[in-house]
């Protein structure tokens, strides 16, 4: 089978160019201008790509999608659909399933559900059993099984011992662990930001100390065994300060933070609307831009979602709704829209937030525009403005606090392996 793509801006670390890209039999076997080529064979296609975008499958390194146990809100196959039509072609699948994910077969079971989706599911393995806290996994069973990473992710490592011992295993047997970096204790069932939204709304709050508590706690027992720790979903100034000096000190932490974060304040929450409620909450101003200064000068390694899909019923009610938002499909909108169009980040730069970076930390060789290379992309219409509409999105549940918003960017097509798997219709 033959793609041509024709006229299309392609961008990749180290390129900037408008060519023709052939794609035969899933792997790109030619790049330049002008290029001729016979496709009328089934399944060929030629695809004019004037004023598109090509750039490398995107790849969220922290995802739920609720498999098993939980499939009400989302499943693998529903999960890599959203994925795709958002231009994500790999994920990283947390662990926080019924039952957790701890064990060879719940490992096997992800992988081989995920096997004909055309994106690359790589599972998480619980650090200790069952979540609890209290016994660490085989780590090697499971890494020899499948894991790609480690996580009690939705909850830390509450014993610091306990986490000091799985950070020296994990350097053992060269697999990153992950934290959740909240302090349950001082969450104390807190459900938004502690601030003045929350004291106007007269609900409780969940203190930024949590996050930078846990934070420093991570990066000092990871220091203590020369280990690494990837600290998740960062929202706070302290966290981002914390890691930009634990950074200059050469402690091996690396971080991630959600497009919401970088974009939304808890002044959204005033609305008392669940759907703004996700853990770590929205927060302060001064923390949303720290968050995106941080990812500017590169102290945050990677851009994700933490797609978390709760079903309609369950965000019902403000006070009482679990956490988590949706943010597969408009991930890479919402970044292109706040750090792209308002020109403080190249579209290179974005390439390595959100593809690159993601794959190196985890070991996994780059998807990349080069010809010989597997035909891992998309396209993608950076000037097209768009209204988040939950309805039309692709995952079972529809809990985003994007909704109603304009975006400027938009996926209209991802390939995996040279097949089309999204297209926009």
């Amino acid at each position: 089978m033959k793609l041509l793509i024709k006229n299309v801006h392609a961008v990749d670390v180290g390129l900037d160019t408008v060519t023709d890209i052939l794609i035969v039999d899933g792997r790109i076997v030619r790049m330049g201008r002008d290029i001729v080529e016979l496709c009328d064979g089934d399944g060929d296609r030629v695809i004019d790509a004037t004023d598109l975008t090509a750039m490398p499958g995107l790849f969220d390194m922290h995802v739920h999608f609720r498999d098993p146990g939980q499939t009400q809100k989302e499943d693998i196959l529903t999960g890599c659909r959203a994925a795709l039509a958002g231009g994500v072609t790999g994920v990283l699948c947390m662990p926080n399933t019924n039952p957790p994910v701890d064990s060879p077969e719940i490992l096997q079971y992800i992988q081989n559900k995920a096997r004909d989706t055309g994106v690359a599911v790589y599972p998480v393995a619980c650090i200790t059993k069952g979540m609890q806290g209290a016994q660490l996994t085989d780590f090697a069973q499971l890494r020899a099984s499948g894991a790609a990473a480690l996580s009690d992710d939705g909850r830390p490592v509450k014993n610091a011992e306990l986490m000091r011992k799985a950070l020296a295993l994990a350097k053992k047997e060269g697999i990153l662990v992950a934290s959740h970096c909240e302090d349950l204790d001082i969450i104390d069932g807190g459900i938004m930001h502690r601030g003045s939204v929350s004291e106007e709304l007269g609900v409780k709050g969940m203190d930024r100390a949590s996050e930078d508590y846990i934070t420093a706690r991570e990066i000092i027992l990871a220091s203590s065994v020369g280990g690494r720790i990837h600290i998740c979903h960062v929202s706070t100034k302290g966290s981002v300060d914390i890691i930009r000096e634990a950074k200059r000190l050469g402690v091996l932490v690396t971080c991630e933070t959600a497009p919401h974060y970088f974009m939304l304040t808890h002044e959204k929450l005033r609305s008392r609307n669940a759907n703004d409620r996700m853990n770590p909450p929205l927060r302060e101003e001064s923390d949303r831009e720290a968050i995106e200064q941080a990812v500017l000068d590169g102290t945050i390694d990677c851009i994700v979602t933490d797609h978390a899909p709760h079903t309609q019923e369950e965000k019902a009610s403000f006070e009482l709704a679990p956490n988590g938002i949706v943010g597969l499909e408009t991930s890479l909108a919402a970044t292109l829209t706040a750090l792209y169009h308002t020109g403080k980040c190249s579209l290179e730069r974005i390439v390595e937030l959100m593809s690159v970076t993601p794959r190196r930390l985890l070991g996994l060789a780059p998807e990349t525009l080069r010809v010989g290379a597997s035909a891992n992309l998309i396209l993608v219409d950076p000037d097209r403005h768009w209204t988040v509409d939950p309805a039309q999105l692709h995952s079972k549940s529809h809990n985003t606090a994007f909704r109603g918003m304009e975006l400027r960017g938009k996926t209209v097509m991802t390939i995996t392996g040279g097949i089309i798997r999204y297209e926009e219709v």
